[in-house]
């Protein structure tokens, strides 16, 4: 028998509650249901964040990236991100069709806070806010309007312990496999790993946006 046996699973809110403790004042009141003027210099400061969706086939989490300021703050209570070029999967957006809560997570290199936004989103192809967020002359296809329900800052332990902001190794660590090697071994070699690995740097760089 291993320690995931059911007399130690916690299945109710009570049993949460005795095993963490009370919820301690600064991090209840640092919770809005608006976009504060500090949480704003957050987002603004912000070139990658992490987007949350849940729908009819389960849940999804999906990087989103761009110079910082990409995800603009229209106003206290709004969000508008542009959906750029990708591998045409749209998990997020048939998600947000089927049901419209997300959860953004925002990081910015060498800050410890991150920040955490819930709302409800809706996707716009308004030729008007598309053309606000053409890169090179490329419009995204769509963007994603996101009505916050609540706003709060995530305190730094996780990236102190990650050292997330560390200096970066100079090579990909050993043994992490390349995206060539994982597809080679997912498609029983269809895909031929070396080939993959090379062009890929190159069409990368012709298909940001």
């Amino acid at each position: 028998m291993n320690d995931f046996a059911d007399t130690h699973t916690i299945a109710t809110v009570e049993q949460l509650g005795s095993l963490f403790g009370e919820v301690g004042e600064a991090s209840a009141k640092k919770e809005v249901s608006f976009v504060h003027a500090h949480y704003r210099t957050l987002i603004e400061a912000s070139p990658f964040a992490v987007l949350a969706t849940s729908g009819p086939d389960g849940l999804d989490a999906s990087p989103r990236g761009d110079p910082p300021g990409f995800v603009v703050v229209e106003d206290e209570t709004t969000l508008v991100i542009p959906e750029r070029r990708g591998n045409n999967r749209i998990d997020s957006l048939r998600n947000i069709v089927g049901d419209p809560r997300v959860a953004l997570l925002f990081l910015i290199p060498g800050v410890g806070e991150t920040l955490r936004v819930n709302g409800k989103a809706s996707i716009s192809t308004s030729p008007a806010l598309l053309a606000r967020f053409a890169m090179g002359g490329k419009p995204p296809k769509c963007v994603i309007v996101v009505k916050v329900d609540t706003v709060f800052f995530q305190c730094a332990r996780a990236i102190q312990r990650s050292r997330l902001w560390q200096p970066a190794p100079a090579n990909r660590p050993s043994g992490v496999p390349s995206a060539g090697q994982m597809l080679s071994a997912l498609t029983d070699s269809q895909i031929d790993a070396e080939q993959y690995d090379r062009e890929l740097p190159a069409r990368q760089r012709a298909t940001l946006y």
